[in-house]
């Protein structure tokens, strides 16, 4: 088969059990197995592809039928302006999440010095994305899994950033390093009625760690505000993305240990879902 033909037989496939990314996801699963780019794919569309290189198409065809993100199969994801390593030990970053990135970048300068603490940093996709726009500053990358921290210091190896960032496998409970001029987190955030009307690409193969929040979905959120009333200096930020219907619990939950509301950021689907605020008691 050549490459156009390769493309057609995992369209075919892919199509039939209602993925609907199936000509993207073809052709980027394509360009994994070739070493490749999707660009360089659709230039040569005549050119074969050999026996082993389709049973790897193939296989791989196989484990995205069935539902498996693309993200794990290709073991990459893009996010803000880089590309992160990422398996099914760690959550697979969403652009929502990077206004978390942006609003630090509003806040800071290039120049800026600042300490930064990144709770259940999973890919490590926040804050390595942050020191790399502010590479005078120092962070330090918790998370309750070894597995995902691994996955972490990977990504922060591939991208220079070892000597600069600290991993520590820990609960935010049991954190007691150092005071911070900015905590950042996505927790989890999912409560139990809602984790069961996950889609099946994100129930069945996204870590339940970084998930699953309690019965109600709020039991992290309110360790990170509890915590982060200790970790920060005054006048620090606590910036944290939230799920749907958690603003007003968390901003109640805030005020009443000392911070200041600074600004609700919405999604692009005008949800709000991050928190900037300040320790101000």
């Amino acid at each position: 088969m050549n490459y156009l033909e390769t493309i057609n037989y995992g369209n075919k496939i892919l199509k039939s059990h209602n993925i609907n990314t199936y000509n993207l996801d073809s052709e980027l699963i394509l360009a994994n197995v070739l070493n490749s780019t999707r660009e360089e794919i659709l230039t040569n569309l005549d050119k074969k592809v050999d026996d082993i290189n389709f049973n790897k198409y193939n296989r791989l065809i196989f484990r995205r039928k069935n539902n498996e993100p693309i993200a794990y199969i290709l073991q990459n994801k893009e996010f803000w302006k880089n590309n992160f390593i990422v398996d099914k030990n760690v959550l697979i970053p969403r652009p929502e999440t990077e206004i978390i990135v942006d609003e630090v970048l509003k806040l800071t300068n290039f120049n800026s010095s600042k300490q930064f603490l990144d709770i259940g940093t999973g890919s490590g996709c926040i804050i390595l994305s942050v020191i790399k726009e502010r590479p005078k500053s120092r962070g330090t990358a918790i998370d309750i899994s070894k597995k995902a921290l691994k996955v972490a210091i990977t990504n922060a190896k591939m991208h220079h950033l070892e000597n600069k960032i600290k991993f520590i496998n820990n609960d935010v409970d049991k954190h007691y390093y150092n005071k911070y001029d900015f905590i950042l987190s996505n927790p989890p955030y999912i409560d139990i009625f809602n984790l069961k009307r996950l889609e099946k690409n994100v129930r069945l193969f996204e870590p339940i760690l970084a998930l699953k929040a309690g019965f109600d979905g709020f039991s992290e959120i309110k360790k990170i505000i509890y915590k982060s009333k200790k970790l920060l200096k005054l006048k620090g930020k606590l910036i944290f993305e939230i799920g749907n219907n958690q603003m007003l619990k968390s901003v109640i939950l805030l005020k009443k240990n000392g911070f200041y509301i600074d600004k609700i950021c919405k999604d692009i689907q005008l949800f709000p879902r991050v928190i900037v605020s300040t320790k101000i008691k």
